[in-house]
């Protein structure tokens, strides 16, 4: 596999970027607070190591773009770290918001260091993520920079409106399918959409093919969130480590339940009538998978994903990096976590 053979070479040079982005800018006399962060990456604590790390998906993807347009993956690494301290800032104000108490298997750091300091952790990591990315003028012109720093603004606004939509839409018994997909659209793709964009600006693509990597990631993200609603109501809670047993317990606006609810069947009366009981969810996955739920967003996800690949095909994406970018791609959809 041409992927694992990049994975096994980029993941510890962005290990090492990120933990170099923290240990360059954060107050040596402050131990605990970068306890918390380290934590968080999944370096430190109990149950530490790659799977309280994640996937690393984002960064992953703007090493593999920047070296498939033609660039140096190594260049990119300040990017890569910049995209996914954003991403882990954006879960630790989730967990707080949601009131999530495991992540990845693990207390969160608002269940374990209490919910303002989890807020305070989450803003460090913020702000650790855009003096990441200003390393890129190490190896990158400066209008390039000054790009790659909008770029990151820019997901960020994206990625607070999905979450305003998200948490607005809780107090709503329902949505529509044009309503949930610019919610997705903040939440997941347009980070995904920044880090393959970004990957391609490092690498010093014109425009147009900068637009067709963005495509790429766009739709990937869709597709990535697509499966992950999927997840949510058929996975298996011991594997994907989520906290809840399902995410209609939570209410969660999810692609399943959006789409049950348009059909107006056993699944829509009964969720329309309020808050779902624990010994209900099976029934209730039952009905969504009788009603076609689950083959619509199976369905969903397999089409954004098909479009992501004829977006990545348009930025002619080469060589050994540009197969594992197609392998990446199909392995998203294929995961179980």
């Amino acid at each position: 596999m041409v992927l694992e053979q990049f994975v096994d070479i980029m993941r510890p040079a962005i290990e090492k970027e990120l933990q170099g982005t923290l240990d360059l800018h954060l107050s040596k006399s402050l131990p605990e607070l970068y306890g918390m962060l380290a934590y968080h990456m999944g370096w430190e604590g109990e149950g530490a190591g790659p799977e309280a790390q994640g996937k690393r998906i984002r960064p992953l993807l703007v090493l593999l773009c920047a070296e498939s347009a033609g660039g140096d993956w190594r260049c990119a690494l300040p990017a890569a770290a910049a995209v996914e301290l954003i991403h882990n800032f954006s879960l630790i104000h989730d967990d707080i918001q949601d009131r999530s108490e495991l992540r990845r298997g693990r207390p969160t750091v608002w269940a374990k260091w209490g919910v303002a300091q989890a807020i305070n952790a989450g803003d460090l990591m913020f702000s650790l993520a855009h003096l990441s990315v200003l390393r890129l003028r190490e190896s990158c012109a400066e209008n390039f920079v000054i790009e790659a720093v909008q770029l990151l603004q820019k997901a960020c606004v994206h990625l607070t409106e999905g979450q305003y939509m998200d948490m607005s839409y809780e107090t709503r018994r329902e949505i529509t399918l044009d309503e949930y997909w610019p919610m997705v659209a903040g939440k997941t793709a347009s980070l995904l959409a920044t880090s393959t964009r970004l990957g391609a600006l490092v690498a010093g693509c014109e425009v147009n093919r900068q637009e067709a990597f963005w495509d790429y990631g766009y739709s990937l993200g869709l597709a990535f969130q697509a499966w992950d609603d999927y997840l949510g109501v058929w996975g298996d809670p011991s594997v994907t480590g989520k906290s809840i047993e399902s995410d209609l317990l939570t209410g969660k606006k999810s692609l399943p339940v959006v789409y049950g609810l348009s059909q107006r069947g056993k699944f829509a009366r009964r969720w329309l009538e309020g808050q779902i009981r624990v010994d209900e969810v099976a029934q209730l996955a039952q009905w969504l998978k009788e009603e076609g739920a689950q083959e619509f967003t199976r369905a969903t996800a397999e089409g954004l994903t098909n479009q992501a690949l004829k977006s990545l095909n348009r930025a002619a994406s080469k060589g050994a990096a540009g197969d594992a970018l197609y392998e990446l791609t199909k392995m998203l959809l294929q995961r179980d976590n």
